[in-house]
């Protein structure tokens, strides 16, 4: 019974809770749409490689065949973000998200380099026990040198 009402909930125009969730909502259907717009610009890549011996091909199958996808995605796409179960997540995702306390500019330039300034000092420490491992197990012949053959 649940399937049929989300199939049903597909060939609505309506908005559920238009006001709520804006911006969560807005978001999802941009989310969805650019991986539509990816989706569509490989297959008309593909589409336009197609050799005209192929029983697919037909005059203009590198538009139609994205222009079609793209068309049905986004329909699909402006329904799902309104059906009311995953609408509802949204709004209360939305209504989540302005509880939170955000940091500041400052805080967060700061913080961002002390974690750009922490990833690059344990890259360079990992790189220290690395040489020194390697040249440890150099020294026992561990590892072997890649000497020249004649």
């Amino acid at each position: 019974m649940e399937q049929s009402s989300i199939l049903s909930d597909l060939f609505q125009a309506g908005i559920y809770k238009r006001n709520q969730g804006r911006v969560v909502r807005q978001v999802t259907f941009a989310v969805i749409a650019a991986g539509l717009l990816l989706a569509a610009w490989k297959l008309w890549a593909v589409a336009r490689g197609m050799s005209q011996d192929s029983a697919l091909y037909f005059a203009g199958v590198e538009y139609v065949a994205p222009g079609l996808l793209l068309l049905l995605g986004s329909w699909i796409a402006y329904r799902a973000v309104n059906v009311p179960r995953f609408a509802d997540f949204l709004i209360s995702v939305e209504a989540e998200m302005n509880k939170v306390s955000w940091p500041s500019r400052t805080e967060l330039i700061r913080s961002s380099l002390v974690v750009i300034f922490m990833m690059f000092f344990l890259a360079i420490i990992l790189f220290g026990f690395d040489l020194t491992w390697q040249f440890l197990f150099k020294a026992l012949n561990v590892i072997r040198t890649n000497e020249p053959t004649t």
